[in-house]
């Protein structure tokens, strides 16, 4: 759930399976006079706009009781909720939820439309504003991902020095110092500096210098905990040869 502010108007936005919806009762607070959604539905133009919509996103829904809905449109005693209009037609674009944050949602698409209803004005501020939330969406998602490869790569760049590098009679402080310098054999190799130097330059920064490292180096940097591995297990296959060399001998 999130929140987007046009013309001083918080509009709700959610995800319903994996989609965004954004509240039409929230919307219509925007709406100069007296206005009802049961108003925009009951117009004909909205119920071809939103049964062409559904012809191409839903396979489930119901084409007679829909032609049946968009027949009566015409006339001055027709109008039905968006629950009715749901049930009877199993519509997706439009949601009539209760609870917490009850109200009547619609898929963006939809939204979009109905914001012409309350000016074409409103219509281009809140493209423009939801447009801004997917874009910062966008950017937290990145900065997850980077957070998650970093731990990621450096699980797997532990794990090797503690099969491969460390020997078992050492103690837990000097266990970390080999880890501490062989992670650092990467970070000077990429980074320029140390993990303590970059703390230092860094003291209002939480976390560690992989966290703040792009997409690339992070990347580069697997690839080098790789190519390590790889050197880790030739060196054993090659002791190993010695070894038997030495037994023939």
């Amino acid at each position: 759930m999130a929140k987007i502010t046009v013309e001083n108007t918080e509009i709700t936005v959610i995800h319903i399976n994996d989609e965004d919806y954004l509240c039409l009762t929230d919307m219509l607070k925007a709406k100069d006079g007296e206005f009802f959604i049961t108003d925009w539905l009951r117009n004909r133009n909205t119920l071809e706009y939103i049964g062409i919509w559904e012809k191409v996103y839903n396979p489930t829904f119901n084409y007679g009781e829909f032609a049946t809905i968009k027949n009566q449109s015409g006339l001055n005693s027709f109008k039905i909720s968006v629950k009715e209009f749901v049930e009877r037609t199993n519509a997706i674009s439009l949601q009539a939820k209760a609870g917490r944050y009850g109200g009547t949602y619609a898929h963006k698409d939809i939204a979009f439309e109905f914001a012409m209803w309350i000016s074409p004005e409103f219509k281009i501020y809140i493209v423009k504003e939801f447009q801004r939330l997917k874009a910062e969406e966008q950017s937290q998602l990145g900065w997850s991902a980077k957070r998650e490869l970093a731990k990621i790569n450096y699980r797997i760049h532990t794990d090797a020095i503690k099969q491969n590098l460390i020997p078992p009679e050492l103690t837990p402080a000097q266990k970390s110092f080999v880890y501490a310098d062989e992670a650092d054999i990467l970070n000077v190799a990429m980074f320029g500096l140390t993990a303590v130097e970059w703390r230092m330059a860094n003291p209002d920064l939480k976390g560690n210098i992989r966290d703040y490292a792009t997409i690339n180096q992070l990347i580069c940097l697997s690839n080098m905990e790789n190519l390590n591995k790889i050197a880790i297990h030739q060196m054993q296959v090659l002791e190993n040869i010695e070894d038997r060399k030495l037994l023939k001998e």
